[in-house]
Formats: C-alpha cells, structure tokens, sequence
C-alpha cells in the first residue's frame, strides 16, 4: 500500500478537523457590521453595564484602603479626530475613550478600497479601549472631557503629536488626559495627569480595559480557524489565552495580580494591548458584561498624592498589526500574539527565512517557492528513503499480482506470503513512513506561517493572484495541485487491496475540495512541493526500474 499518501491525508484531514471544531466552539455566525459615527450626535456611549473595576484585596492591601467610586456622569461629548502617517483615531470626549482606529497601510477584508479598520463603536460593533481613575470624585470612562478642538493631525517633520483633554476641577483635584501618538508607530501613550489642589491627600488607582463584542469578523473563513479572544502575558507564567467563552462559563484561569506583564484582545492578524510598565504592581481582569460585551483590563496604583503635590501616570496602548519584527521589542512576550502554538520552535525560523527571502527577491509568492525549495533540499535524503521504498515496491508490483492470482480470496494465505517476499527482496513496506513523519511537523508548522503572519496578508504575488492570503478567485490553483496529486498516484505502486486502490483515486478530488478555501500562498506551496516530489519519485522510480531490468538481462 502507498503508505506516505495514507498517512499524510490522516493527518492533515484530522488537523483540519480539529482545528474547524475549535472554530465552531469558539465562534459565532457572523454578522455585518454597521457603520461607525463620527459626529457627535452619533457618538454612543458606551452601555450602562461597562462598570468601573475594583482592585481586589491583594492589589489594595499594598496600597492602602480601597478607593470609593464616583456617581454616573450625563452620556454625552464630541468626537476627536486625530490622523498620524500610519492611522487614524477617533476620540471621544466622553470618557477619553479610544473608538476608532483604522490604518492606512493595511486594507479592510472585505472592501479592499477601503482602510482596516481595528477599534469601532456602533451600533452592531463594539470594540473600545477605555481608562479612568478609581476614587471618590476622580474621572473615569463616563467623565465628559473638554478637549482644545475636534481634529488633530501630525504635521511634516513632527515626531509626536499631542492631545489633552481636561477634566472638570472636583475638590481642588485637577485631571488631564493626555494621548501622544509618535510618527510610524502603532502605540499610543495614554497619561493621567493628576494636581492635588484639595485639602486631603489622595491615594488613586487607574485602570485600563479594552471591551469588545464577540462577534467574528467579516470575511472570517470556517477553514481558516483562528483564535479570537484574551491574552495575558507575565515573565513568570508566559503566554495565557482567555476564551470569551471560558468568560462566560466563569471557568477563565489566569494570572491576576503580578510585577509585569501586559493583557490584550486578538483577533486574526491584529490586536490590541495595554502595556504597563515592568516593576509597577498591577491586577489583571477579564470579565463578561451585559450586552453581550467582554473587557479586559489592568489595574494600577497611582501612588499617594499630598496636599499641593502633582504625578503623572502612563500606561501605553498598542492597537495595531502582528508585525514580527517590530513586537519583541516593544514588550517582552509581545511577539507571542503571533501564536503558532506547540510548533512555535519550528515555525519562528521559517518565518525569519521567509522574510529574508522576501527581503531579496521582493514578491512573498517567490519567497514562498523559494522556501519549498529549500525545505525541499533539507529533507532531500529522507525523502528519497521514502521513494526509493515506493519506487522498489512498484517494481514488485508484477509479482504481488501473480500472488493474488495464485491465492485469491484466501488473505491469510496472501499476506503471508507477501511478507516472506519482502523479506526474500529485503523490503520493508513501510519504510516510507518515518522520513514522512519527521517532516510532517514542519509542514504544520508552514502552515501556520502562511495562515497568522500579517505580513502575507493583502501581498500580491502574479497575474489572478492578487492576495496570498485569501483564497485563489478562480481555483486555479487548487485544480493544478490537484492534478499533480493525480500525477503522483500514477508514479505510486497501486495497493493490492481495491478498497484502498479506490481511496487513492479519490484522494485528488478530496485535497482540492479542502485546498478551495485555503490561502493561495499555501495552496503555492503545496503545489510546488507535490512538483519537486514528482520529480524527485520520477527520477528514482526510473533509476530503480532500469537496475532491475539490468539483472534481468
């Protein structure tokens, strides 16, 4: 039997059945998205239901007794519009909340004239980044700000840009919220300014928390299956994901109070973070809200203020793409939003190569065949252990059908006689298993790759293919990767059994059913692979069949 063909569709049927199935629990239907305001008669306030956070007991008991909250502030505000070389933000003066941002350099899903766009607050979509102040009299999300003017724009040659909105005096105590946002860069400094103008001293903790809907997004793919959802991140306990569903079982374990560490919403290719900085204590939270809303979130104490005294504290927003280069540096565990799960060790090298070759050749498409290639030459020796194994086993193919000629229905008699001629030619039928093992980890380990890095996706290769990231329009691709699994069944020995002779012809149809909705740029890869390996299978099947009809002359 065609051992490499049968296990390799085991295996990658069974992946992509599992990986659907974890689609299918963690997703909904998805629904179309309404559009976003941009005026202030259309700025919604977020639901009632957003509430302010309390520090739990261990975050409190560092600090000090914990703050009382404020009363509900009137719903209302304008919004601020506030553009830089790489996105567009719109803030709100109710709360200083974050509604929208969308980016310039990347195009929406669905809509490609259009730009991405990450956070937004509407009507049918929900996803915010908020922050306050916890304390008696203090602003927080439902504050109303005044801001200087309604649209700011970083100028040619300015590296930073600046935007204070100013909290109304309460007991002497004056708040500024100040947003800097820095030229070619996807973080956003967020500040609490504090002046204690009162006549008691102040002992404030500020929170901030993204809160987001669970609805998947347009364009989402059921074959496709990624992770929507929480992340958390601390040096000593690594990266943890948070299922909204776990959420709304109250069965999500994660850290919650630590001297590090960041927390964020993922979504495929983009995400958002708040990113405290290391050695300030802080509280983790993510919870379920009404409305059906999630918010995770950070607590951090602001410190004791005196009488007359002032202090300022920031925490960075990071609201953008998985860009691999760019993440590790800006916090530590930051690049593990880019999950390739246990393959990790095995999928961050061919990331880097495949970047290196984009870097040279400048199309991915290129890249993409150009790492086939490589790939190709590493496991040149195993593969060939493996079709050298099939190559001898067609050369048996005559006899084996004079033995189930002789002994027909009779099986136990056939199989065993089988296995003493494998034994007389000193073949192991299987023995082109193992080289297909060892490579099937990397293999998943690509896939990965070409599925969850941003940098593939929109990124034209040639002629119909437009997006490698998307599926081919035209399924050209699939068909031909389809044609060169009919190829390869016809360089392979033909199964004595008819059950599995039959499962090999319909293995080419089965393939390209599934490859119809994957990535083009895995599709190219697939294709390039099963061509090298034809020609590689050709090359020695040939090599071995002209020896044994040496020794028969």
């Amino acid at each position: 039997m065609d051992s490499q063909r049968l296990i390799l569709f085991f295996v990658f049927s069974f992946s992509v059945f599992m990986l659907l199935d974890a689609w299918q629990r963690d997703q909904q239907p998805a629904r179309p998205p309404a559009a976003v305001a941009g005026k202030a008669d259309q700025d919604k306030a977020p639901p009632a239901s957003v509430q302010l956070p309390v520090p739990g007991e261990k975050l409190a008991a560092g600090q000090g007794a914990v703050p009382t909250q404020d009363r509900k502030l009137p719903e209302s505000g304008i919004a601020i519009r506030v553009e830089t070389d790489v996105l567009i933000a719109e803030l709100s003066s109710h709360g200083g909340d974050v509604r929208r941002v969308e980016f310039k350099n990347h195009r929406d899903t669905v809509e490609r004239a259009k730009n991405f766009v990450l956070l937004e607050s509407g009507p049918g979509r929900t996803y915010i980044a908020q922050a306050g102040l916890i304390g008696e009299g203090l602003p927080n999300h439902r504050t109303l700000y005044s801001a200087p003017g309604e649209s700011f724009r970083l100028a040619e040659g300015q590296d930073q840009l600046e935007v204070r909105l100013t909290a109304q005096a309460a007991d002497g105590v004056k708040v500024a919220r100040i947003f800097r946002f820095q030229r070619g860069s996807y973080l956003i400094d967020v500040s609490f300014e504090i002046a204690n103008g009162g006549a008691a001293s102040l002992q404030p903790y500020a929170y901030f928390q993204l809160v987001r809907d669970d609805k998947p997004l347009p364009g989402d793919s059921a074959m496709l299956p990624t992770f929507t959802g929480l992340a958390l991140y601390t040096d000593k306990d690594k990266f943890q994901k948070i299922a909204f569903s776990d959420i709304e079982k109250g069965k999500a374990q994660y850290t919650k109070n630590s001297e590090d560490g960041w927390i964020a919403i993922l979504q495929h290719y983009f995400f958002s973070a708040w990113l405290p900085r290391s050695g300030m204590p802080r509280e983790f939270y993510a919870r379920r809200l009404e409305d059906g809303l999630y918010s995770a979130g950070v607590i951090v104490p602001v410190g004791a203020i005196a009488t007359g005294a002032s202090t300022t504290v920031t925490v960075p927003l990071y609201t953008g793409p998985e860009e691999q280069e760019k993440l590790a540096k800006i916090a530590p565990g930051l690049d593990l939003t880019i999950d390739y799960g246990w393959l990790t060790v095995i999928a961050v090298p061919l990331f880097w190569v495949l970047a290196w070759l984009n870097q040279w050749v400048g199309n991915w498409g290129v890249a993409i065949i150009l790492l086939t290639v490589i790939i190709k030459l590493l496991f040149y020796p195993l593969s060939a252990t493996s079709y050298r194994s099939m190559a001898r086993m067609r050369v048996l193919a005559p006899k084996l059908q004079k033995l189930k000629d002789q002994y027909g229905q009779d099986r136990q008699r056939l199989q065993q006689a089988m296995m003493e001629m494998y034994k007389t030619e000193k073949i192991n039928p299987l023995g082109g298993c193992m080289p297909i093992v060892v490579q099937i980890p990397v293999f998943i380990a690509l896939y990965w790759v070409l599925l969850a890095s941003v940098e593939l996706r929109h990124a034209p290769f040639m002629l119909w293919i437009d997006d490698l990231a998307a599926p081919d329009p035209w399924f050209i691709l699939p068909i031909l990767m389809a044609v060169t699994m009919w190829v390869q069944t016809l360089l392979n020995p033909e199964p004595p059994d008819p059950v599995q002779a039959r499962v090999m012809k319909i293995m080419p149809i089965v393939f390209s059913v599934f490859f119809f909705f994957f990535p083009a740029g895995l599709v190219l890869y697939w294709l390039v692979n099963n061509v090298l390996s034809i020609a590689q299978q050709w090359q020695i099947t040939r090599m071995l069949e002209r020896e044994a009809a040496a020794r028969k002359n």
